[in-house]
């Protein structure tokens, strides 16, 4: 074994055919790769033999693994320290990070409870206090959990009386939780801790105890290892959890990857929701006021998304979209709840529906173009008002308890950092609750919405952020975001770290391409499977639309997207390597054969079909398979790859083939490198310190390869090379 590690770190120059003054002119830094082994490892699909000679880079435990990994991150690390301002962006980031921020109150018993972060803590704290006049007290402190920040706190949820607390933790990102269960008036943990919790609420019944999710743990690697068969079990509080009562899943006939429970607030029904995908569910009742009830099933297939998001008595408010792709809001009874007794509540529109309850009202949110518009609702249907929202973005929350008095929500867009407001839901007023103190003016950005066409003719929206005064000279550093996939919507939300690239004159550009939910099932199921080349071509028609209307050009525009977005830069700079100067795949799907083989990920078939399909989705998905597609004598874009090394959603595997792939094939000075967090997962519960860090090197990576000897708002002079 000590062999072999050995053999992963010899390292191999490919950049001694360029003379130093080639290097120097052209602003390159000389990279040296280690050398990554090849074996012969072959798969066959449909008669077709496909060769994986980095497989071995999937064994996330052996020691030849974790040697390339420390070798990759040294390579890395060396290549970024000689970035010049890459101290100067760090301090900025810290510097603009730091200001107070603090979340809505919610009231749990005898307690109003908010979150707050300082500014720079790794991780929000949760305070509380009994009336306003009371001095706020810390309640739970998630920064002392670990030294370094990266033990995280998950899902918070207390018992009905508020007198008991579950919360979930994460250790190095991973998705496996654990999940602690606390007095909230000692602040004292009284039972012991649950194990092996994943993809869980949790939902408390009444304060007895309460329903979560788990797998059981898999065989071989936690973090790597395929997780299929997902359970709902029920927790009685004072019971060890070898005892908690399976409440649905588990049974070998129907295996179901993802399973949901969720308690009403009056305590009277559990809903269970199955998946077997990330799309389609579904939909199971049980009345808890009837001891001994038998699960009853609403819906039995897969074909749609509905959820009971309240109930008033025996009324059931659903919001699906059977029936109405932009979804729709249909009541009906729960003694007799199939589909064909809904009565529609609140009818589809053009735009895509999201609903949530609060203060006695539902809160219908739409998306007008990825932007949002609110109307509050009575239970009877009737219209109450469209809510006045402070301007032209994403309004999010509106979402509480029947009795709660105040309803508040938050607004931001790409350049207004999110505030929060309190709306009266009896007279509409809403005012400011909490506005940033932060070292930043928005009044100094812009931001506006176009519309360019696709490849197909499709109209795709896109909003575009940069600093006032910019001027369209082709030559502005820009950085192109999005996602595509999982009807997952790209609506506009303000970053921290965005907001220090446009202080550099950087443009920041979002398209709302197909694949996502902005326009509903039809936009998400256009970029799925068979149609997955839309999302890429959506993708491709924004940058041309950048460059041809002179935001930027190729030598200053850079992709960028994380998971399913990593997929889509991985996918577009293998189709189009002219078309860009830096590429930044985060946590990407990038081996489209085998990502249905690692943890969870045989549950995102829907979006992507599987290479076990047939011949067809086999051919489709190896066609554009990032990892798959890296060729020879191709001069790839500036790249660096982003992982951790505890990512269980997306295993780190399709990261370390795909910079094999690259760095064994790519011609030219470009540099390919990984960046591979450690501690680290796909990347909820990230550490700010962690976080900034990861910032400053992608922005300090993406100038410098675009030519940048110092940042560009201290000199816009592109080093000629």
């Amino acid at each position: 074994m000590k062999n072999l590690a050995l053999a992963v770190v010899i390292l191999t120059t490919i950049t001694a055919c360029k003379t130093e003054n080639e290097l120097k002119n052209s602003n390159a830094i000389a990279v040296t790769y280690p050398e990554t082994k090849t074996v012969d490892s072959v798969d066959t699909y449909f008669g077709k033999e496909v060769k994986d000679p980095y497989r071995w880079l999937e064994d996330d435990r052996s020691d030849e693994t974790g040697a390339w990994v420390k070798a990759q991150n040294k390579v890395t690390g060396d290549y970024l320290a000689h970035i010049p301002y890459r101290q100067a962006l760090k301090e900025r980031l810290e510097e603009i990070w730091n200001y107070e921020k603090v979340g809505a109150p919610f009231i749990e018993g005898d307690y109003t409870y908010f979150y707050k972060n300082d500014g720079l803590q790794n991780q929000s704290v949760i305070y509380r206090k009994k009336n306003d006049a009371d001095k706020e007290e810390v309640f739970l402190d998630p920064n002392t959990f670990s030294s370094d920040g990266t033990v995280s706190l998950g899902g918070v949820n207390f018992s009905k009386d508020g007198k008991i607390l579950a919360y979930s933790i994460s250790e190095g990102g991973s998705d496996w939780r654990k999940v602690i269960i606390m007095n909230t008036e000692t602040k004292e943990q009284i039972e012991d801790t649950l194990v092996d919790v994943k993809f869980s609420g949790i939902s408390w019944k009444n304060n007895d105890g309460f329903y979560y999710s788990s797998y059981d743990k898999p065989k071989g690697s936690e973090l790597s290892a395929k997780t299929d068969q997902h359970k709902l079990f029920y927790h009685k509080l004072g019971t060890a959890q070898k005892q908690d009562q399976l409440i649905y899943g588990g049974t070998p006939e129907e295996k179901h990857r993802y399973v949901g429970g969720n308690v009403t607030e009056d305590g009277k029904y559990l809903f269970i929701y199955p998946r077997t995908s990330t799309s389609g569910s579904k939909l199971l009742m049980k009345d808890l006021s009837k001891p001994n009830s038998k699960i009853v099933t609403i819906l039995d297939d897969f074909n749609t998304d509905s959820a009971v998001m309240e109930n008033v008595g025996s009324t059931l408010y659903i919001i699906t979209n059977k029936d109405a792709p932009n979804q729709k809001v249909v009541t009906v009874d729960a003694s007799n709840p199939s589909p064909e007794h809904w009565k529609d509540f609140i009818p589809e529109t053009e735009n895509v529906l999201s609903a949530s309850t609060s203060s006695g009202y539902i809160f219908a949110s739409y998306m007008v173009d990825a932007v949002s518009q609110v109307k509050q609702y009575d239970y009877d249907g009737k219209l109450v008002r469209e809510i006045e929202l402070p301007g032209v973005g994403s309004a999010g929350g509106f979402g509480g308890k029947k009795d709660d008095e105040t309803v508040y929500f938050s607004f931001s867009n790409y350049i207004t950092p999110s505030t929060i407001y309190t709306l009266n839901p009896k007279t509409g007023v809403s005012k400011v609750y909490k506005k940033p103190a932060i070292k930043y003016n928005p009044d100094d950005f812009e931001s506006k919405q176009v519309f360019y066409t696709s490849k197909d003719g499709t109209k795709i929206p896109m909003l575009i952020s940069y600093k006032k005064g910019t001027e369209l000279n082709g030559k502005n550093p820009t950085i192109l975001y999005s996602y595509g996939g999982f009807n997952i919507s790209m609506t506009p939300s303000f970053s921290i770290a965005n907001a220090v690239w446009m202080e550099q004159g950087g443009v920041y550009a979002v398209p709302n391409i197909r694949g996502g939910g902005e326009y509903g099932k039809k936009w998400h199921d256009a970029g799925t499977q068979l149609k997955k080349q839309n999302v890429f071509d959506d993708f491709i028609a924004a940058a041309e639309y950048l460059i041809d209307n002179n935001y930027t050009s190729s030598d200053y525009l850079a992709i960028r997207g994380g998971s399913n977005g990593g997929l889509l830069v991985g996918a577009t700079m293998t189709q189009r390597p002219d078309l860009v100067k830096v590429a930044i795949p985060a946590v990407g799907v990038l081996d489209m054969l085998r990502y249905h083989t690692f943890t969870s990920g045989a549950g995102w078939a829907y979006d992507y079909g599987t290479s076990e399909d047939n011949k067809e989705m086999f051919d489709y998905l190896k066609g554009y398979s990032p990892v798959h597609n890296v060729k020879e004598g191709v001069e790839y874009p500036a790249t660096m790859i982003t992982t951790g090394d505890h990512d269980d959603r997306v295993v780190p595997a399709h990261s370390f083939k795909f910079a094999a792939e690259l760095q064994s094939k790519q011609t030219g000075t470009n540099p390919t490198l990984i960046r591979i967090e450690t501690d680290a997962g796909h990347g909820a519960g990230t550490p700010v310190s962690k976080t900034i860090e990861q910032y400053a090197d992608i922005f300090g990576f993406t100038l410098y390869n675009m030519g940048y000897k110092e940042l560009p708002n201290k000199t816009m002079t592109k080093v000629k090379g």
